[in-house]
């Protein structure tokens, strides 16, 4: 009985004892199969889980910034012992990544901010019609993760003549009150979008849509004001120009829709009066200029409006055979007052020479019909 109570006893004592050393037990180290740094050196608490009192003892330099770099377990476990660090859980892992973060700036991200920097100052316009190059191929920039803050410009020096710059930035720092400086020098132009010719223009030809193409250029390059694609399509040239060259407004103009020499049409109009005439231009014009013609029929030099290709409208009396005026529409003619007849007759013979025949008046290319019909009303 006394051996069966005792038996009993210190099988309790047994199941007892694992249980009050479980609530002492400390947890064993945990290695890690993937750790993520931000600073330079990587410690035994970035490596393993429960590290304890050797969680800050550094074992390893980081891999460089933004960059992630292996470690096989059996190296990591030997430097560990040394560090008397021992006892250290694996599983089943057979090597530990290491990533170290990093604020990565891109190549267009410092183009901006020296833009940003330089926008509106020193002759030069907005920010995206800056167009920065560093003196070193700067493709991108890698910092620490703790610098977060902006880049603030705090130095610009910059030469309006040759386009260099040398600007100081500053970046504020999470782990450090001392700011991150850079520092960039390089060349920033203002650029403008302009049209550009795409093959050898002459001075009599019109622009088609692919002539003109749409580049940037420095504004430098484009003395007065560029010209558009869409302002250059269908236009004419005041001077024969090259492939390649930059178009300004100043070198473009409407299209001569009368040569000189051309034979063209004149058109006479006035109230009640509508004649047309064969005639030879003395000088070029394009649409609403004014122009000189000759009038075969009679030899008489006129002077008109360029209304349309190969045709000069001519509104009253030319200045070189004055007209009988038309009627003057006033608000001094009373209700009741009719206008003034037109006398078609000095009208005719200040354009053409006019026929004495119906046969003549075909020659002349007049319409007889429209003539007798002005003449009735004169009379």
């Amino acid at each position: 009985m006394i051996r069966t109570a005792l038996a009993t006893i210190s099988a309790l004592l047994a199941l007892a004892l694992p249980a009050a050393a479980a609530d002492d037990f400390i947890a064993a180290p945990t290695l890690r199969a993937s750790v993520t740094v931000t600073s330079d050196v990587v410690r035994v608490g970035d490596l393993i889980d429960n590290a304890g009192s050797a969680a800050l003892i550094p074992v390893y330099r980081s891999p460089d910034l933004g960059t992630t770099g292996a470690l096989p377990v059996a190296q990591v476990l030997s430097v560990l012992r040394a560090k008397q660090v021992i006892g250290v859980m694996t599983g089943d892992i057979k090597e530990v990544q290491v990533t170290r973060l990093a604020r990565t700036l891109a190549s267009k991200d410092l183009e901006n901010a020296v833009a940003s920097a330089l926008e509106r100052r020193f002759g030069l316009g907005d920010a995206a019609n800056i167009a920065v190059t560093f003196d070193r191929g700067v493709t991108e920039m890698r910092l620490d993760a703790s610098n977060s803050g902006a880049m603030q410009p705090v130095a610009t020096r910059y030469d309006a003549r040759s386009g260099r710059f040398d600007l100081a930035f500053e970046i504020a720092n999470d782990n450090n009150p001392t700011p991150t400086k850079l520092r960039f020098s390089g060349t920033a132009i203002e650029m403008v979008e302009v049209a550009v010719l795409t093959r050898d223009i002459d001075r009599a030809d019109t622009l088609k849509s692919s002539d003109v193409a749409l580049e940037r250029r420095p504004k430098a390059e484009v003395t007065g004001e560029p010209a558009s694609r869409e302002r250059s399509v269908g236009m004419q040239l005041r001077r024969a120009m090259r492939a390649g060259t930059p178009l300004r407004a100043a070198d473009i103009v409407k299209p001569d829709f009368v040569v000189r020499d051309q034979a063209v049409t004149v058109i006479f109009q006035a109230p009640g009066l509508y004649l047309t005439t064969r005639g030879k231009a003395i000088e070029s014009g394009a649409e609403g200029d004014t122009v000189s013609v000759l009038n075969l029929q009679s030899k008489r030099t006129l002077t008109g409006v360029v209304t349309g290709r190969g045709q000069v409208t001519i509104q009253g009396a030319s200045q070189s055979a004055p007209m009988v005026p038309a009627v003057e529409q006033t608000s001094s003619l009373k209700r009741d007052e009719a206008p003034a007849p037109v006398d078609t007759a000095a009208l005719l013979r200040n354009l053409v020479q006019v026929p004495a025949s119906p046969a003549q008046i075909a020659e002349a290319q007049i319409p007889q019909a429209r003539v007798s019909q002005a003449q009735a009303k004169s009379e």
